[in-house]
């Protein structure tokens, strides 16, 4: 049987294009928009995924971080202060010495001979003087029986009391001699440790010489750091400073260690300029790990604020109206929250107002979010794992589980509080 053809405009009976073969085409085509339409309708608005992390009251210390130099306590530039030839260096370059140690000895020969002739003079004066004083005494008895002129009298009393003079001065000039001879040998002025070596035997040194030293000696045990600190932190800085607050000290090249020590100076008057105030520590530095003229890392710890409300400082973002956080409620919706930022301390920022603790705060995806957005709430293991193979996940700290959700790790350097940067805490 011929099946009947349907005749299109235009095309000849021959061209004619079968109907019951398009009728499946056509209603595919027309299924189509349909179903399109019907998809997008049905697809709600897509969730931005996000890091959390839970606002927590903890005892957070009241630090200031500083870069600090190492000084030594006492610092002294041995000069020679009697001009010789060096016959003896009784030390060796380096080397720690003691006060009162002897460094150099230079010829004292001639300073010997100096003072036995000044002790010769004192003696000859002496002997004079002895003289002279008797005579006085024997023309005042004489005097008394008016057996001598008062003139002559006076005469004998000058004579006596010039030749005391004369005593006098060349005691002196012995004791002058004899100190010349004494500044033959040089001694150490401080204990610590030498530097280099300047003069060696056979040199002719000078004395007071202040531009070429023999030596310079640093104390390191104890040993102080300076640094400095902003006048912000000047009201706290003066309420404890009576109580020595402790200062830990941490090599550039070593963050791991921290050195403990004690604040032992604070400037009578903050610059001007810098708008700083001078700050010293002292530290025991017994091991000698500190050495004069280092740069080191520096924490003045001054007080313990219990209570008080921190939250991840990557939480923290900041406008032209201040800083905010984005706050996720309980339906997974996220709020901007204006918040007032204490102080950061490491990783974390103290809050004073704004957020309040067990409140879950947004740590990363900020960038993506919007007032009233809905959020997907990653893991932060699940998120170091997606990007652990990129530069990124290298940065990434790591987290800890807990009952209570995915919180960020303890940092490993003296109980501090982990970072709370990429990483956070799941919802409830």
């Amino acid at each position: 049987m011929v099946e009947p053809a349907l005749r299109v405009d235009g095309c000849l009976p021959g061209n004619a294009v079968r109907w019951p073969r398009l009728l499946p085409a056509i209603a595919l085509i027309l299924s189509l928009p349909a179903s399109g339409c019907g998809g997008a309708r049905a697809r709600g608005p897509q969730r931005v995924p996000i890091l959390v992390a839970r606002a927590e009251q903890r005892t957070v210390p009241y630090e200031i971080d500083a870069t600090g130099t190492v000084e030594p306590i006492e610092s002294a530039s041995v000069t020679a202060q009697a001009s010789g030839l060096v016959t003896r260096v009784a030390f060796r370059e380096g080397e720690e010495v003691a006060a009162g140690t002897v460094l150099f000895q230079i010829d004292p020969r001639p300073f010997e001979a100096a003072a036995a002739e000044a002790a010769a003079v004192v003696a000859r004066s002496r002997a004079q003087f002895e003289t002279a004083r008797l005579d006085a005494e024997h023309a005042e008895a004489l005097g008394a029986q008016q057996l001598i002129s008062t003139d002559e009298l006076q005469r004998k009393r000058a004579a006596a009391a010039a030749l005391a003079a004369t005593v006098s001065a060349d005691s002196a000039a012995f004791s002058s001699a004899r100190l010349n001879l004494a500044y033959a040998t040089v001694r150490a002025p401080v204990g610590g440790k030498t530097g280099s070596l300047s003069a060696h035997v056979g040199d002719v040194v000078r004395a007071n010489d202040v531009t070429s030293p023999l030596v310079t000696i640093n104390q390191i045990r104890p040993i102080r750091v300076r640094f400095t600190a902003s006048q912000t932190d000047l009201p706290e800085i003066r309420r404890r400073r009576g109580r020595a607050p402790r200062v830990e000290i941490a090599r550039a090249t070593d963050d791991s260690t921290w050195i403990q020590g004690r604040l032992a100076f604070v400037d009578n008057a903050v610059d001007a300029a810098s708008g700083t105030l001078l700050l010293k520590a002292e530290i025991p530095n017994r091991d000698g790990a500190l050495w004069p003229g280092e740069f080191v890392r520096v924490r003045l710890r001054l007080f313990e604020q219990a209570g008080a409300t921190v939250v991840p400082a990557a939480a923290v973002s900041s406008s032209q109206s201040g800083a905010y956080c984005y706050v996720v409620k309980p339906d997974t919706t996220v709020e901007v929250r204006p918040v007032t930022v204490q102080r950061t301390w490491r990783d974390w920022a103290v809050i004073a107002s704004g957020v309040q603790a067990g409140e879950t705060v947004v740590t990363d995806g900020q960038m993506r979010l919007s007032p009233g957005a809905r959020a997907l709430i990653r893991s932060a293991v699940a998120a170091e794992v997606g990007s652990g193979a990129g530069a990124g996940g290298a940065g990434r700290h790591k987290t800890e589980r807990k009952s209570g959700g995915t919180r960020p790790a303890r940092t490993a350097n003296g109980g501090g509080i982990g970072p709370g940067g990429g990483t956070g805490a799941t919802g409830p």
